[in-house]
């Protein structure tokens, strides 16, 4: 499922307009990038949790050289499933 085959369910689902639904999908997602930058987590009961997590700096290879490579530290998005969802997939 893609972006676009969400805003459809969502707009099936909920008896909206596709364009509604879109501004919904939309607004939810910079919702949680806006939080995440922040540096806080959003927890969706039921579903998951959106956290930050921090990747330490390391060294790396180039594939194709095999020199050494200095990877920089990076926040990166993480997301933890709940246990409803977990449930509802197995």
């Amino acid at each position: 499922m893609n972006k676009s085959d969400l805003i459809e369910h969502i707009a099936q689902s909920a008896e909206i307009s596709r364009s509604a639904a879109e501004r919904a999908v939309d607004a939810t997602i910079a919702a949680v990038k806006s939080s995440l930058k922040k540096g806080d987590e959003v927890t969706l009961v039921g579903f998951g949790t959106f956290y930050v997590a921090s990747r330490e700096a390391r060294t790396g290879r180039n594939p194709r050289t095999g020199e050494a490579l200095s990877i920089k530290a990076a926040k990166i998005p993480r997301f933890r499933a709940g246990k409803a969802l977990k449930d509802a997939i197995n």
